[in-house]
């Protein structure tokens, strides 16, 4: 056997080292990399929300904006002056109020002062707008045209209503100066109304609302028309728009952080990915040099100590040989004189087997001689048992024709007997005398026959006679059974017309008296009867069992009816109790509804690091209504669950159904590759939240994603390493870290 090379087992141990350093080196990485990826995680989520902030304020100030615009727009093109204007050439001149730009908060002030004058149009002379007099606009309009002449100081101590016109240009200020000669400002009534007294003619105080108080009256200003409020509209417009350039840089700023956190984010996912897979490199390489060095070192021992079996065995070997040997020279010896005895025995064998042939061969034709001997004595019995058969049927026979024999004989001998006894003379005498009486008997039957010839000739007249007054008598019996039919139907009228008679209480006497006179006929009074009686019968036959059938029929109609008033009531008491079910069901199914919805926006947002999702009901009846998914993943809008992607699908289920399994968790689960369609980082936030929900429900989950496996406590796997035969790995995680710890 080839010994093993120390060098080589030197060199694998080196290996085995440098590789488990490697390993432990790469699963620092990757530790450290886990550790600092969460916080990347919440970095761009916390940018993601802050971009979704901004987007939503900016399309708030964006939105505010294009409805001052989309009003301002509409107030200042719409109306019965905007024709004229186009008109006339005048729809490209601008209004005053379009130049002005005024304090904030003092725009009803300045309004109330200038009124329709906001809306003047600057013309380069006041001559030419004495053409329009013959085509007067519809509406108030003003012309104006900067005058140098005019000052724009306004004496006094007072504050000028004009000085909160911030920027103006200096010929509208002429103009303005002009038109608010005499309007002050005042922060409040009541330092209007203490100073009213300092008021000279014409003179007034504008409030910020847009309220006058003059010397002796005080206005309230309120919008009277669709004009009001444009200097606050162009105002609040021009600070829109302010905000709205620093809103879309501040978005853009966040849109710049958020797409630097995903490049963090995902760099360092692609690193922990590289590191996984390098620890995961590292790992296998460690373990097969481990394993190579084992094996090495296990052949090593296994060969020494197979060195040192294999020479004691060729000690024995040798030790057994020259025994051996020994022995051979012994049984060389032997051999020759063994081979003598065997020659001879041989020779005395091939004798004995000559023998034992002929002995064969005798016994063979003993064995059929006494086969045939057999048959012999079988046949023999046979033949034997027939005769004795024979013998005894004959015996019978012999026995039967003796009886009969002495039977004929005893015949014969009282035969003979009579014979003596009888005399010739006697029997003729006795043949005689039979004759004589044969004789007699035969003519006294013949006179018999003749008499009964006689009697019977009588009979058969008689009967002729006898049917001939039947035949006669029948006419008469028909004649008295029709007359006896007729005297009951009498008798049975005679009754019933005195039964009636007696019913109706009629006087008999009367009657009579009036049967007697003719003034009663009776052929009227039986055709009335017949009237009558077609009548009844057309009537048809009397139930004579109606009262009882009424009386059965009232029995079954109060029967039923308390059936009916069961039914009602158990009608009601149903419908009671299926309102009652159904507002108690509708309460279950709301609040059960309401706690799925809440479980599942908060778990919408953990499976995909943002967005929003809930679901709504499609119907105003809560018993008949459908539900809705409405899933917003973050960076997207609204939409239907169709264009979602399908890990998007996925986690969107996922969220649905642990919302639901958190009403009422069972102590275990079971979740069959569920992560199959997620890429590695949602793999990740689906196994926080299923380790999350561990706390109190057993989760078995089977996966071929190494992320997922990850979060095992205990992992069963299926490996199939000879064809068709399965086997079933089983490791405990801790157990497991302890062992690689261990090592």
């Amino acid at each position: 056997l080839a010994a093993p090379d120390d060098a080589q087992l030197q060199a694998l141990a080196t290996q085995a080292a440098q590789a488990a350093a490697a390993n432990e080196n790469a699963q620092q990485q990757l530790v450290q990399s886990q550790e600092a990826l969460p916080a990347l995680d919440a970095g761009r989520r916390a940018q993601q929300q802050r971009v979704n902030t901004e987007s939503s304020a900016l399309a708030d100030v964006a939105a505010r904006l294009g409805a001052l615009k989309a009003l301002q727009e509409r107030v200042t093109t719409e109306g019965k002056l905007r024709p004229w204007l186009r008109k006339h050439g005048l729809d490209g001149l601008q209004a005053l109020w379009n130049r002005l730009q005024v304090a904030p908060g003092w725009e009803s002030a300045l309004e109330a002062a200038l009124r329709e004058r906001l809306g003047a149009l600057e013309v380069s002379r006041l001559d030419m707008v004495a053409a329009f007099a013959v085509d007067p606009p519809p509406t108030k309009l003003t012309f104006f045209t900067p005058d140098p002449a005019l000052a724009e100081a306004v004496a006094g101590d007072l504050p000028p209503l004009l000085a909160q016109v911030q920027s103006h240009h200096p010929a509208q200020g002429r103009v303005l100066a002009d038109w608010l000669r005499g309007c002050y400002s005042a922060e409040s009534f009541e330092d209007a109304l203490a100073q009213r007294g300092r008021l000279g003619a014409g003179e007034a105080f504008y409030l910020r609302s847009g309220h006058v108080v003059t010397a002796h009256s005080v206005g309230l200003y309120a919008p009277d028309s669709e004009q009001a409020g444009l200097l606050a509209r162009a105002q609040e417009i021009a600070n829109l728009e302010r905000s709205v350039a620093a809103q879309t840089e501040t978005l853009a700023e966040a849109r710049r952080a958020l797409a630097q956190a995903e490049t963090g984010y995902a760099e360092a996912s692609d690193a922990l990915q590289r590191l996984r897979q390098q620890a995961a490199l590292a790992q296998s390489q460690s373990h097969a040099l481990q394993m190579e060095s084992l094996r090495a070192a296990q052949l090593a021992e296994q060969t020494r100590s197979r060195a040192t079996q294999l020479d004691a065995d060729l000690g024995e070997v040798q030790a057994q040989l020259d025994a051996l040997r020994t022995r051979r020279a012994q049984a060389d010896s032997r051999f020759e004189s063994l081979d003598e005895q065997l020659a001879q025995a041989q020779e005395a064998h091939a004798k004995l087997d000559d023998q034992v042939l002929d002995a064969q061969r005798q016994l063979a034709q003993w064995r059929d001689q006494h086969r045939a001997l057999e048959r012999q004595a079988q046949e023999a019995q046979f033949a034997q048992r027939s005769v004795q058969a024979r013998l005894a049927e004959l015996a019978r026979a012999v026995e039967t024709a003796a009886q009969q024999s002495a039977a004929l004989q005893q015949e014969l001998e009282a035969a003979q007997a009579e014979l003596l006894q009888l005399d010739d003379a006697a029997a003729t005498a006795g043949l005689q005398a039979a004759l004589a009486l044969k004789l007699e008997r035969e003519q006294a039957l013949a006179a018999q026959r003749t008499r009964y010839d006689g009697l019977t000739a009588t009979l058969r007249a008689s009967d002729e006679r006898r049917l001939k007054l039947e035949r006669e008598l029948e006419p008469l019996r028909q004649r008295i059974t029709d007359f006896q039919l007729k005297e009951q139907a009498a008798r049975l009228g005679y009754e019933q017309f005195d039964g009636f008679l007696t019913e109706a209480q009629a006087d008999l006497d009367a009657l009579a008296a009036d049967l007697a006179d003719g003034s009663v006929r009776l052929p009227a009074l039986q055709a009335e009867i017949e009237r009558l009686q077609q009548a009844i019968a057309a009537m048809g036959a009397v139930n004579l069992a109606a009262p009882e059938e009424l009386a059965v029929a009232g029995e079954r109609k109060t029967f039923l009816d308390a059936q009916s008033a069961d039914l009602q009531e158990a009608m009601a008491t149903l419908e009671d109790a299926i309102r009652t079910i159904d507002g108690e069901t509708r309460q279950l199914l709301a609040a059960t509804f309401e706690q799925v919805n809440g479980h599942f926006g908060r778990m919408f947002p953990e499976l995909f690091g943002g967005g929003n999702a809930q679901l709504v009901m499609t119907g105003d009846e809560i018993l008949d209504a459908g539900v809705q998914v409405v899933a917003q993943p973050p960076g997207k809008k609204n939409q239907t669950i169709h264009l979602l992607s399908g890990g998007e699908k996925a986690l969107t289920a996922i969220a649905l159904v642990f919302a639901i399994f958190q009403l009422n968790p069972a102590p275990f689960c079971l979740l069959d590759e569920v992560d199959a369609p997620l890429d590695d980082a949602n793999t990740e936030r689906y196994s926080k939240l299923v380790r999350s929900m561990s706390q109190g429900t057993q989760f078995l989950f089977i996966s071929h994603n190494k992320i997922a496996m990850e979060m095992a406590e205990q992992l069963i796997g299926v490996t199939m390493q000879e064809q068709g035969v399965s086997r079933i790995v089983v490791v405990d995680m801790a157990s497991a870290v302890q062992l690689a710890g261990i090592a």
